[in-house]
């Protein structure tokens, strides 16, 4: 059977081969015409205007001159090769800056002292590592430099032939240039110079559209893809020929009553004009047709297994609170908040509706989740069942029982604190209390999963900071259900995950949120420090240390490294201690590279008071509670992203005392760190700050999320800027499955076509995350 275009290896694709097709397999995942039409430009480039070389400034993007080749010289590894300068000993010129940051004429720094030019076949192109070129267009005059392709644009670039270059201003030695632009031979009679010698087809016939074609698409690419010969110009002219191959095969995926309704344009259109736009309005009537297919196709994937598993699924009936719920609650000794309270009644709802809960927590940093995981704990303990808070570290693990054991004082349930640690009779003990029932709530680590591990009746299970388990972990702990059902879930996490993401990553949980803080949190004042104000930080900290608070200090490296200049913690533990000597100051170090046992005894004598500062990996990023802690230093803050920064400063302001987060960064920073610092300094909003990591970093990047990945890749649709079309697209799913949750109708017989693929074929875990 023959194969079809879409299908057809991309080594077939005239000007690929063998050689460029590995390159494209390894770099960006393409192994067919079809995956090839399916890599979408990012930008696209203005080919139409023509800019004066006086009028060139180094902060333009991409321009595009028409300028005669006056020039060209040769340079070697030691100087000069050949040079066709006129008038070689008055030197050659360039372009300068002036005050306003346009070009003037300028003599080059780098003159020539009149080097005879040798005959192409005199020279020896293989000792030559730049050539330079000088062009003019009336105007003025600017220089070209190449490094690669010498011979060849050498033999091109005759002086006095006049040509379109493209390229990026770039400034050398106070002189404007241009770096390897592209180089075009002149429009002939008037027509688009790019459909020349490319055999360009009319609308409807082939890929590019007509000879007013303005807009250049921009692809990733790679530094080895660009070495390998797959320039931007070779991309584009690769995505015509697999356009004109597989346009004629397109098969629409969408059902006309859907298109009609969202007032889409035909899939084959949209392929057309994201890659060659026939205009403006083309381009976005493509890409907005291309960003809602992709999200529909996401959300209906992750929808489909919701909808059916909340008709089929049965799960354990809790239709009561229980007296350890009312003893609990009546005894806190503050009130819930009113975010708090709106949670648990719907956990509560969940519980008693006869259907599983699965159901994701999100709450900023202190904002109480962890006594809403207590009183859904104690729902399920009055209803008869168990229930267990698996935490990813045994630091974590060990502060929720701490904390859980306060809150379950009054309530009289049995609770059991289970680890890596528990010693040999203590894990037996804790065994025989699953088993026979007599433990109501277990709190421990990865070490609930283990194998001896058997519970009497698990009714519900709570994770938190659920991203950092595996899912084949997390079913382990869900399949020790022995009551025939499987347990209600509540997934928790303090990483704030942008309202997109989570309905993505999430889709099929039930999402509920805490954004509101518990009265009398105060908030904590950012500041943003640099080496010089070293001395005034450790004055700082010497009086609040004085005033009786504790001091965090954290650093993101554990062990020296040669390739990053920045603060380590071994470095960074000598100068603090030298700084604070003992005595009278106490210091104590926590980093992942120590036993447990030590990591323990420090954070113990830290959060005891016994020590007065704690210097720290991000270790303590989650699970520490030392309400003396006032203030947090963290040194090399711009090697941290946002969404980790917010986490450690939520270390502090859990006391009633005033706190701070003091951000000490190097005295040069990239334009997004310096965004990143003003931003925390800015705002104590979780969510606010995880919306602006995404839009910096993309979701796969998030603390949090990087391990789970998105269930099906996006092509051209991005979770930080297309919200709104995501809203659509999840309305759209919704309403399509809550009156056809199989996809068997007629109607809908394109949408289950498309989402019978193997791209769409997300394992269904829905039941167990």
């Amino acid at each position: 059977m023959e194969r079809s275009a879409l299908e057809s290896d991309i080594q077939y694709l005239p000007g690929v081969g063998p050689k460029r097709a590995e390159l494209l397999r390894k770099e960006l995942g393409i192994n067919t015409f079809g995956d090839l039409i399916r890599l979408y430009p990012f930008r696209y480039i203005d080919r139409s205007s023509i800019v004066p070389v006086r009028e060139i400034r180094p902060d333009m993007a991409f321009i595009q001159i028409r300028a005669r080749v006056i020039a060209r010289e040769l340079y070697g590894a030691t100087g000069l090769v050949s040079s066709d300068v006129p008038g070689s000993a008055a030197g050659s010129t360039g372009i300068g800056m002036t005050d306003d940051g346009r070009v003037h004429e300028a003599c080059s720094g780098d003159a020539v002292k009149g080097k005879k030019p040798e005959s192409g076949n005199e020279i020896r192109f293989n000792t030559v590592k730049r050539m330079r070129v000088t062009v003019e267009d009336g105007s003025g005059r600017i220089e070209l430099v190449f490094f690669k392709g010498i011979k060849w644009m050498y033999g091109k670039l005759e002086p006095g032939r006049e040509f379109i270059f493209f390229g990026k201003p770039t400034v050398f030695n106070g002189l404007v240039n241009m770096v390897h632009p592209e180089v075009d031979n002149l429009p002939e009679d008037g027509g688009s110079r790019m459909e020349k010698g490319r055999g360009a087809e009319t609308e409807g016939k082939g890929a590019r559209q007509d000879a007013g074609l303005t807009m250049t698409g921009v692809y990733p690419s790679t530094e080895k893809l660009k070495n390998g010969g797959i320039t931007g110009r070779v991309m584009n002219r690769m995505q015509e020929h697999a356009l004109n191959a597989c346009l004629p095969e397109i098969e629409e995926t969408l059902p006309v009553w859907l298109m009609k309704e969202k007032g889409l344009v035909p899939l084959a259109f949209a392929l057309k004009n994201i890659h060659f736009p026939k205009d403006a309005q083309s381009l976005e009537r493509a890409k907005y047709r291309l960003k809602f297919e992709e999200l529909l196709f996401l959300q209906l994937s992750l929808l489909k297994q919701k909808y059916i598993h909340s008709r089929d699924a049965h799960g354990i009936l809790m239709p009561r609170v229980g007296e350890a719920f009312n003893r609990c609650y009546d005894a806190l000794p503050f009130p819930l908040t009113g975010a708090q309270k709106r949670v648990i009644t719907e956990i509560r709802n969940d519980m008693k509706s006869g259907h599983q809960m699965n159901r994701l927590l999100q709450g900023d940093v202190g904002s109480g989740k962890t006594m809403v995981a207590v009183l859904t704990a104690l729902i399920a303990v009055g209803n008869g069942y168990q229930a267990c808070i698996m935490a990813p570290t045994e630091v974590l693990a060990q502060q929720h029982f701490k904390n859980i054991s306060r809150y379950l004082e009054p309530a009289g349930v049995r609770t059991a604190l289970l680890t890596g640690s528990s010693r040999t009779a203590e894990r037996r003990e804790i065994h025989a209390g699953l088993e026979d029932g007599s433990i109501g709530i277990i709190v421990g680590t990865h070490a609930l999963i283990e194998d001896d591990v058997l519970f009497r009746n698990l009714g519900l299970a709570i994770v938190d900071e659920q991203h950092r388990f595996g899912v084949e972990q997390r079913a382990k702990l869900w399949r020790k259900s022995t009551c025939g059902m499987p347990p209600h879930v509540l997934v928790m996490t303090a990483t704030p995950i942008p309202r997109t993401l989570a309905m993505t990553l999430y889709g099929d949980l039930d999402v509920s949120v805490i954004d509101e803080l518990p009265p009398g949190r105060k908030p904590v004042q950012t500041i943003h420090a640099t080496e010089s104000r070293r001395a005034g930080l450790y004055r700082f900290m010497r009086d609040q240390i004085a005033a009786g608070r504790q001091v965090f200090v954290v650093y993101p490296l554990i062990f020296e490294s040669e390739k990053m200049d920045y603060k380590n913690l071994e470095n960074g533990y000598e100068q603090i201690v030298k700084a604070f000597p003992f005595p009278p100051y106490r210091t104590a170090i926590v980093h992942g590279k120590q036993s447990n046992e030590d990591k323990k005894f420090n954070m113990d004598a830290f959060a005891a008071g016994r020590a007065d500062i704690l210097v720290a990996t991000s270790v303590i990023e989650v699970g520490v509670d030392v309400p003396n802690a006032s203030v947090m230093v963290i040194e090399s803050a711009e090697r941290f992203g946002l969404s980790q920064l917010h986490q450690l400063r939520g270390r502090v302001g859990r006391g009633s005392e005033k706190s701070y987060c003091v951000l000490m960064t190097g005295q040069k920073l990239s334009k997004e760190s310096k965004h990143r610092i003003q931003l925390m300094c800015s705002t104590e909003n979780g969510f606010e700050l995880a919306e602006e990591d995404m839009k910096m970093r993309g979701p796969g990047d998030l603390e949090g999320t990087q391990q789970s990945g998105l269930p099906i890749s996006l092509n051209i649709a991005s979770l930080a800027r297309d919200g709104l079309i995501l809203n659509e697209a999840r309305g759209c799913a919704e309403e399509i499955l809550a009156g056809d949750p199989g996809l068997t109708g007629e109607n809908n017989r394109l949408l289950a076509k498309e989402l019978g693929k193997d791209k769409y074929n997300i394992r269904d875990y829905s039941k167990i995350s």
